[in-house]
């Protein structure tokens, strides 16, 4: 990599929603000079101007150095880095639009989680066909990353993914600050399919919590989701070590576990009884990310054959209308066999 790029100082964030606006908010606390588009005017214009996101992030003070426009243009004019900071299967789309003003050797940084419905591509592959860049031109950030405890500046870990090591430091570089630390890794493959698989699995533990099961029932959940995960990116060739990682049961238990996890308490819902549509409704007409993958990783696995239970179980439920019951008497009833095989 040039050596202009060991120091990214100008950053575009394209995506003011909760997670981009803390992403931003991390870049400025990192000294960088940082500026968030926003597809609504008025969102830009508080964050710039009010210093807030009441909309996405009540309560929380962005940094004063942090600016905004709902002018995608400005956002990336200058731009050494471009964070992408849109729902994974909007991703193509919001791309396709800005691929004209990118900036020539700029880092194209991915928080998306989940795999692309249709083509079946992770985020990062998605980015560099749309883009037209190189695989290592791609940065991927995951791990435990609920991002209202990070914009609170409690501690949290995360992991930057790049084939090329030399570009995902300098974007460490770039975000790192007293209360969010990054580390590096170059199993990109691993990453992803841990950052999209987890909020599938994270949707069956909030039917779970919905149907009244404990703590016992969690725990199996969660392992036996690390399982399948781990063998479809095994299968895939990601590193099996980076799913005993931050990116791995890390980024799978905050999910699993929080109230603060879009994904669990949407799963909570279903468990209670509502539809997909209800639980839509309820929780401001966003959907999870995992009813949307759980279809692209089911399909994913069926093409690798590899036996995903779980996911498969959450795709009846959200899109089949399989009572929540039945898929998890299915699951206990499946043949008896060894844990690893």
């Amino acid at each position: 990599m040039p050596e202009e790029r060991a120091d990214v100082q100008r950053i575009a964030v394209l995506g003011a929603g909760s997670w981009g606006t803390t992403f931003a908010k991390v870049l400025a606390d990192a000294g960088r000079d940082v500026t968030i588009w926003a597809r609504r005017a008025e969102v830009a214009g508080e964050i710039r101007d009010r210093h807030g996101n009441s909309r996405y992030l009540p309560g929380v003070a962005l940094p004063a150095r942090l600016t905004a426009t709902a002018d995608a243009s400005l956002a990336l004019e200058g731009a050494q880095a471009v964070v992408l900071a849109v729902p994974s299967q909007s991703l193509r789309a919001n791309l396709t639009a800005w691929r004209g003003l990118l900036p020539p050797g700029a880092i194209l940084v991915s928080l998306a989680k989940g795999v692309e419905l249709g083509t079946l591509k992770r985020m990062s592959e998605v980015v560099a066909d749309v883009a037209g860049a190189r695989q290592d031109e791609v940065v991927v950030v995951s791990g435990p990353n609920l991002a209202r405890e990070i914009a609170q500046e409690q501690p949290a870990g995360a992991v930057l993914a790049c084939t090329d090591h030399e570009r995902a430091v300098a974007i460490q570089r770039a975000s790192s600050t007293g209360y969010f630390r990054p580390y590096t890794n170059t199993d990109v493959v691993g990453c992803e399919l841990g950052g999209a698989c987890k909020n599938v699995i994270a949707l069956s533990c909030g039917m779970a919590a919905g149907l009244g099961y404990g703590a016992n029932t969690m725990a199996t959940l969660i392992t036996r989701g690390l399982a399948e995960t781990a063998r479809l990116g095994v299968k895939l060739g990601a590193d099996p070590l980076t799913f005993a990682g931050l990116a791995g049961v890390g980024d799978l238990v905050a999910t699993c576990s929080s109230a603060l996890s879009r994904n669990r308490t949407f799963g909570e819902r279903l468990g209670r009884g509502e539809t997909v549509e209800q639980a839509q409704a309820a929780t401001g007409g966003q959907v999870a990310e995992g009813v949307m993958s759980c279809t692209s990783i089911r399909e994913l696995a069926q093409a690798q054959g590899v036996d995903m239970p779980i996911t498969d179980g959450m795709h009846r439920v959200c899109h089949e209308g399989v009572d929540p019951r039945k898929v998890g008497a299915e699951l206990l009833g499946r043949q008896q066999k060894h844990e690893w095989s």
